[in-house]
């Protein structure tokens, strides 16, 4: 088949029309815009983008490594206006060092490198400071932190917290102080309080944790006394006019937390109290997709939270919540909801967002696709890693080799997220490269990880994928398999294999009546009113869901005892997806062991007993397997070959794309 070019095939991203809609600044109207000039108190910013705050780890005395300050860099490098650190803990005399700390004054020389790289490309730094996370502090069952009061940990609900004293208190008061005066002296731009999320300050503010029956308890003005002192702390140490910013939740949404009208009046207090922009959050670890976003959030769901405070305060509103697509951001800061945009996990897919967004290339844009295995890294104990991009936190060091000229060329097998990232690796290198894929369309299971009406994040990674392989010259075969009968012995200095993976058929009687959830998800078939899904992992959970969205009743079974028993996923993502499962009436059962299948029913073992299920749809969403069938005969053909992304086994989204990546990076 003739191979496709890029002039054959263009997207377009939609980017809205312009608004009109208009902000009365001196006696003029002015229409906001993403690429306004502006400015917060006496920090001038070149734009209204900025970098949502995400901790980091260190050096083992708490100070930014070089890492660290590489990874800021290329953010600021990417065109965006402001730059937020992650927390930086101003003492860790109540709980062990969570990430980054600025304390004493041997932190600032790292945070002055941070801070000069970012300034040389026109960015500016807030540095976010901390006084703890409370009960929210990842520990041991034995030890239990402090908190505002006597409450149960979160990861460890019977350790009861030690209520902080009223000298404890004061203590880290100076300390926030202290640690202002030092990000001056770093040459920081600005500083933000960390007050929100449900962490220390957080839990100060709630009356869910705060038992409190002293000053720092009982009224509303009383539970913000602690963060007002250190915002009168703050001011006392840096120079009159320089910015101070607060991240606070006015609201948690959830069932019994605080209520958006306790929220506004916190605003009103913190303008009160000369803070010179707010920073808007939602959620806390109860329900932590309500704080940082999931592939199953919608966009701009904290929008409704920042458009309340918004309307009765007149500093400027910061704020994120998966605004990632520029039509979405635009329009915010349109409509006056927001004066400043926020990108996390979105920043770290794409450091050049907002360079792409203002040179009208959306197009080249990296999405992030909601993974949170840049969280689920962080608290495993590693340094970030994003699913999409495999240069986030190595920058410098898994830069590509500059192409030097060398013809090489690559024969990349598989179409899927593995072989599409290898194939425009490759031609970022300069070398020649024809992919082929059996199907008639790129992807791979791309495609069926998409299909729920609630993960269109994957489906733009496909659209992303795409064009780059087009855009950058590859040569591609569509609807051409290569098996060992059709192989053609051609010169290739570099074979991938990255040919996926296949459904996996259990031994169970009757399972000819079953559908694939992989077809389900792809629209090739159509289900009943009456679904049973087996499988409770991730595809059959999703599955489920999808499928509730239609029919009158989905039954999920799963051999083990839970549904997502064995999900490597972030805490938020499994809380977000039973969220989902209970919102959309699915009927999970646990321990079910699935022994016959008919046209109608499913038969099953539970705790000894059998039960039969009538149905007019069953789903089979059991597993995978590997497709690495050519392997050993590709092997006996060419010098270097490299089996990546599923065709090793069935993983992740991350290791298909890190796999693509580094097979052709560390080429010679």
């Amino acid at each position: 088949m003739k191979a496709l070019t890029y002039h054959s095939f263009k997207y377009k991203l939609y980017l809205g029309k312009e608004k009109h809609n208009k902000s009365k600044r001196g006696g003029y109207f002015m229409t906001k815009s993403l690429f306004d000039k502006t400015s917060i108190g006496t920090m001038k910013l070149k734009n209204r983008i900025f970098m949502s705050p995400m901790g980091t780890t260190g050096e083992a005395d708490g100070a930014y490594n070089i890492d660290a300050i590489n990874y800021f860099m290329e953010r600021a490098k990417g065109g965006t206006g402001l730059i937020i650190t992650g927390a930086n803990v101003v003492s860790t005399k109540y709980e062990p060092r969570p990430c980054t700390e600025l304390s004493d004054f041997h932190h600032v020389e790292r945070l002055n490198m941070l801070v000069d790289r970012c300034h040389h490309y026109g960015a500016k730094v807030c540095v976010q400071l901390s006084p703890g996370l409370g009960r929210q502090q990842f520990t041991d069952p034995f030890t239990p932190p402090y908190s505002a009061g006597s409450v149960g940990s979160f990861w460890f609900p019977d350790l009861i917290c030690k209520p902080f004293t009223k000298d404890d208190i004061h203590y880290l008061v100076e300390k926030v102080g202290y640690s202002a005066s030092l990000a001056v002296n770093a040459g920081a731009d600005a500083v933000e309080l960390h007050a929100y999320g449900g962490y220390l300050l957080d839990q100060f503010h709630s009356v869910q944790w705060n038992n409190r029956t002293d000053e720092y308890g009982g009224s509303l003005e009383n539970r913000m006394r602690f963060t007002l002192e250190c915002i009168e702390a703050i001011k006392k140490n840096v120079p009159q006019g320089f910015p101070v910013l607060v991240k606070f939740t006015p609201v948690q949404r959830v069932e019994g937390f605080r209520t958006i009208d306790e929220g506004i009046e916190m605003a009103k207090i913190l303008e009160k109290a000369g803070v010179d922009a707010l920073h808007v959050d939602t959620g806390c670890y109860e329900e932590w997709y309500q704080a940082i976003t999931t592939v199953y959030s919608k966009e701009g769901f904290k929008l409704d939270v920042q458009k309340a405070i918004k309307e009765v305060v007149n500093v400027p509103v910061l704020g994120d919540g998966k605004l990632l697509n520029p039509a979405v951001a635009k329009k915010a800061v349109e409509d006056g909801i927001l004066d400043y945009i926020g990108l996390g996990h979105q920043m770290l897919a794409d450091p050049y967002w907002a360079k792409k967004v203002k040179t009208g290339h959306t197009e080249d844009i990296t999405p992030c696709v909601g993974c949170n295995e840049c969280l689920l890294a962080g608290f495993s104990g590693k340094h970030y890693y994003c699913a999409v991009n495999p240069l986030c936190y190595a920058e410098k060091e898994y830069a590509l080799p500059k192409a030097d000229g060398t013809v090489r060329k690559v024969l990349v097998i598989g179409g899927g997220p593995a072989g599409m990232e290898a194939a425009i690796t490759a031609r970022r290198r300069g070398f020649e490269v024809d992919l082929y894929e059996k199907e008639n369309r790129l992807g791979g299971t791309l495609w069926p990880a998409g299909g729920p009406d609630f993960k269109h994040d994957v489906l733009n990674l496909i659209k992303y994928l795409e064009t780059q392989c087009y855009k950058l010259g590859v040569n591609i075969h569509l609807n051409t398999e290569i098996t060992k009968d059709n192989l053609k012995q051609k010169d290739y200095d570099k074979v991938i294999l990255a040919a996926g993976s296949r459904p996996v058929t259990p031994p169970i009687e009757g399972i000819e009546h079953t559908i694939l959830a992989s077809d389900y998800l792809t629209h090739k078939v159509t289900v009943g009113k009456n679904v049973v899904v087996i499988g409770g992992g991730l595809a059959g959970t999703e599955s489920a869901c999808d499928i509730a969205a239609r029919a009158d009743h989905v039954t999920l079974l799963e051999m083990m005892p839970d549904i997502l028993y064995t999900a490597q996923h972030c805490l938020n993502n499994d809380q977000h997806l039973r969220r989902l499962v209970k919102d959309r009436n699915v009927e999970t059962i646990g321990n079910a062991k699935v022994i016959a299948i008919s046209n109608n029913s499913v038969t099953y073992e539970k705790d000894g007993q059998t039960y039969v299920i009538a149905c007019d749809t069953i789903i089979n969403a059991v597993g995978f397997r590997p497709n690495n069938e050519l392997e050993d005969l590709l092997e006996d053909i060419y010098e270097d070959v490299c089996v990546v992304g599923d065709a090793v086994s069935p993983r992740k989204i991350m290791t298909a794309i890190h796999e693509g990546y580094h097979a052709i990076r560390v080429m010679e």
